[in-house]
């Protein structure tokens, strides 16, 4: 067994392709549509979680953590298969498996209906959902089933209560914010809408284990669920406001209790000499760092915004003593340090196995420091299984996927697939329209230009652009870069050709050496390469090492687990 060696899993997101919920023959697929047009993969999800498990198991680890999202969104047969599948590890590999929950494994108490698009034998659709009221929206028919509810706290937990969430006898120790018990019922607080007309007895499901000699895994539920002002029907899933957007930052007002417990946690670990490791689903530090404020300007509130934590929530995040969190949610690759006095907190965001870049992490505690390696998952055996029924669906609908099927490889599919996003989701959700309209016409060539020409808004120069003519790289390649670098930061340098990365640094320069009025399209760019350039440049995060009494982190050497695929974006 890899001694001290712990595997840090985020974001699986998995889905069965295998059974489609409700029966009635049919694949399980989902369509190529709904893959581009979000920030995960979904059939890809089922080979894939195979092969980082049998990737583990290949590397002798044997303790392995999951900061959120097991599955694709919590419907009971995908939760279930996903468990007998974790489980099966267990059985058969001697894994062991630590889980915090996710926003897309469970909703509140009572959970919430789910309706999902699988694709037919002729490329048409079906919708399967658990919500009678459920509208069809285009699909040939629809199927009612229960299996695609999400569950709650009860029963959401009952089906991973092996991983960690329940005390069990081969625990050195084991407890929760409030106590050593583990019957849910002694493990909920109250919690109020903000006007405080609405109150309900919530589950926390944050716990502290050692699974072996001197290691603590400190696993925090960092969910809320939040009524709304004069909800009447707790029930349902419009009574909430959850996590999703506001992570930690709804964790500082509805559950400062937490952070007690994690300061006492880390005391006590401090004075027994443990090794402490903690994993939340969402980051505890601003992953954006020094460019969230330039996103915003830019960009405006896009969801990375959104869900970065505050100052405030930082300060408190330093103030816990914990050193070190790990932590998914928005599938990126990154490593924060923020430092308050003397006190300091690390955050390591670990990428999702289903997005871009497709890795999880390697922890090892060695002295007074914690050494990470990031893991790459660029080749699945059949991740291609979808394929065929891509295939029959652009036959039926349509619609323009680019050379996405043209994929050798895991990591090149996924990479190609964030290359789309940008025109299915990204232009469509956080660009405004001028600035997308720009860098849909125009190419590498004449944003070179733009430095020595007078302040233009972006309008006239997307005008007078040609998209069609010319050579080299289009705008649209630049953004698609742009997204890779802010997800995988230095792993993104093995898939973006050198001389690209090259090009965005002087452009960067240049557009730097002048002051531009904010309203012209080279003010925005100007931010743009900024922005770019702060992600090539960003902390290690692919080998390095966290000094657990300074905060220091420092590259490893041996070089870098860069993703490696064929051909290059």
């Amino acid at each position: 067994m890899a001694q001290n060696e712990i595997a840090i899993v985020a974001d699986p997101h998995f889905h069965d392709i295998t059974y489609r919920p409700g029966g009635g023959g049919g694949s399980a697929f989902r369509s190529l549509a709904d893959t581009c047009a979000s920030t995960r993969v979904f059939n890809e999800s089922f080979p894939a979680l195979t092969a980082l498990l049998d990737d583990i198991v290949r590397r002798d680890i044997r303790i392995v953590v999951i900061a959120g999202d097991l599955s694709d969104d919590g419907q009971m047969s995908t939760m279930a298969t996903a468990c007998r599948l974790l489980q099966r590890y267990g059985d058969e590999h001697g894994l062991r498996f630590f889980a915090t929950p996710g926003n897309h494994d469970l909703y509140a108490m009572h959970g919430r209906e789910h309706g999902k698009l699988f694709v037919n034998a002729d490329g048409s659709q079906t919708l399967v959902a658990s919500d009678p009221a459920a509208a069809a929206d285009g699909a040939r028919d629809v199927v009612l089933t229960q299996e695609m509810h999400c569950a709650g706290y009860p029963q959401a937990l009952a089906m991973m209560k092996e991983f960690g969430f329940f005390r069990r006898p081969d625990f050195l120790h084991w407890e929760t914010p409030f106590g050593t018990g583990d019957d849910l019922s002694e493990r909920c607080f109250d919690i109020r809408s903000q006007d405080g007309s609405v109150a309900t007895s919530m589950v926390d499901a944050s716990y502290l284990v050692e699974p072996v000699e001197g290691l603590w895994i400190l696993s925090i539920d960092a969910n809320v669920f939040e009524p709304r002002n004069g909800a009447e029907n707790l029930s349902e899933e419009k009574s909430y406001f959850d996590s999703t957007d506001a992570g930690w930052n709804s964790m500082l007002r509805n559950k400062p209790f937490i952070l007690d417990w994690m300061k006492d946690v880390a005391s006590r670990a401090g004075h027994l000499n443990k090794r402490l490791l903690t994993v939340s689903h969402y980051p505890l530090l601003n992953p954006l760092g020094d460019t969230a404020e330039a996103e915003a300007v830019l960009l405006g509130r896009t969801g990375f915004v959104r869900r970065s934590p505050s100052p405030e929530v930082e300060a408190a995040a330093v103030a816990t003593g914990v050193k070190v969190h790990f932590s998914g949610h928005l599938h990126l690759n990154d490593t924060r340090v923020v430092r308050d006095g003397e006190g300091f907190a690390v955050n390591i965001a670990v990428p999702s196995t289903v997005s871009f870049p497709p890795a999880y992490k390697i922890a090892s505690f060695a002295g007074a420091s914690l050494n990470v390696e990031t893991a790459m998952l660029s080749e699945v055996a059949g991740f291609d299984a979808a394929f065929e029924a891509y295939r029959a669906e652009i036959s039926f609908s349509g619609g323009d996927f680019g050379d996405v099927l043209e994929s050798r490889s895991y990591g090149e599919f996924l990479s190609r697939t964030m290359a789309q996003n940008v025109s299915w989701r990204y232009f469509e959700k956080e660009w405004p329209a001028d600035l997308a309209a720009l860098m849909q016409r125009v190419r590498a060539e004449d944003i070179g230009r733009l430095p020595e020409s007078p302040p233009l808004p972006a309008v006239e120069i997307a005008a007078a652009a040609t998209a069609q003519g010319g050579a080299g790289v289009r705008g649209l390649d630049i953004v698609a870069d742009w997204y890779r670098l802010r997800a995988a930061r230095e792993l993104a340098f093995g898939v973006i050709a050198p001389e690209r990365v090259l090009l965005y640094r002087s452009l960067a320069e240049r557009f730097a050496a002048r002051v531009w009025p904010d309203w012209s399209a080279q003010g925005r760019l100007a931010i743009f390469f900024a922005i770019m350039r702060n992600y090539m440049d960003a902390q290690p995060s692919d080998r390095f090492s966290v000094d657990l009494e300074s905060g220091e982190v420092a590259a490893l050497p041996l070089g870098r687990t860069l993703l490696r695929q064929t051909g290059t974006a």
